[in-house]
């Protein structure tokens, strides 16, 4: 019987059972792939992490990332958790920045520091520029989270599905106050993911984001994210929606040479209060590229028997 540590930390706070929690298992070598998942289902967090020696040793480490109900291939509140946990456990001086290989490609983190010089969080560049989707009709998404289709706003974007590593629809509604009211609804979610067309870039997932603008603030958001089909009903910080988000709405900005910051927040009406610090960069000959930070607090230190 072997033992693993695991470290819990809550991601996008630097408040205590506030953000997103996430399970590290930072030495994860003799852990099985069913182990994985099993463990993932056990802790119920949105995702829990696996790091394990890189393929190429020019890199830190490799990072296999699990939900409830599978394997993803990139997703940000993880990165971010990750990359704080072995901070935090280092005992040399910390390289420039980490490098995690992960199913969507290369991951780039760098520590966050805080006054006292200890680690306080990370940043990571997602590993993939934006791509686009196909534009996903108003009235299956509104119905989704329970919303009439006049609740959402198709003034900048229509709901479409976009991605930096990991796809999302992306949808506005019209405000905080309609955004509150969102409460999704799984057969809905299931309808209308059989009825997407088969070119769709979903990889058979439906992870919808909703936002709002607050106080009219293009930079200053609410989301919500939802993926009930993959076990996450709700999730209280989505850093790679975060990202994918930060992007397009850059993407949209008028202007060939653009960086724009985003200050966002999610989780309030699950009881947990997040913040995410969402950029994105355009050039005329460039893609859009994307990167999201914020704070992390360690929870919990244990073990687990295999």
């Amino acid at each position: 019987m072997a033992t693993h540590e695991f470290v819990t930390v809550d991601v996008f706070t630097a408040t205590r059972f506030g953000g997103n929690p996430l399970a590290v298992f930072p030495e994860a070598v003799g852990i099985p792939e069913e182990a994985m998942a099993a463990i993932a289902r056990e802790f119920n967090y949105s995702e829990t992490t696996f790091v394990l020696p890189p393929q190429d040793p020019r890199h830190t480490a490799r990072v296999r990332i699990f939900t409830p109900a599978g394997e993803l291939p990139f997703a940000g509140h993880p990165n971010v958790g990750t990359g704080f946990v072995l901070a935090c456990r280092a005992t040399a001086a910390l390289p420039d920045h980490f490098v995690f290989e992960e199913g969507s490609g290369l991951v780039r983190v760098r520590v966050l520091f805080g006054p006292d010089g200890k680690p306080s969080g990370a940043r990571i560049a997602a590993p993939q520029a934006l791509s686009l989707g196909d534009a996903v009709p108003r009235a299956p998404v509104a119905a989704c989270v329970g919303l009439a289709e006049a609740d959402l706003v198709g003034t900048a974007h229509p709901p479409l599905i976009a991605s930096v590593g990991t796809p999302f629809i992306l949808a506005e509604v019209v405000s905080p106050g309609v955004l509150a009211r969102a409460e999704p609804d799984p057969a809905a979610f299931r309808r209308a993911r059989a009825a997407l067309k088969p070119s769709a870039k979903l990889g058979g997932r439906f992870h919808l984001c909703l936002y709002t603008r607050l106080e009219g603030d293009a930079r200053h958001l609410r989301m919500r994210m939802f993926a009930p089909l993959d076990g996450i009903v709700e999730d209280p910080a989505t850093g790679s929606a975060a990202a994918t988000l930060a992007a397009l709405l850059t993407s949209l900005a008028p202007g060939d040479e653009v960086e724009l910051a985003y200050d966002i927040e999610q989780g309030g009406e699950m009881g947990r209060p997040s913040r995410l610090l969402a950029s994105a960069t355009k050039s005329a000959e460039g893609p859009v590229l994307a990167r999201v930070a914020g704070d992390c607090v360690t929870v919990m230190r244990g073990r687990i028997d295999l």
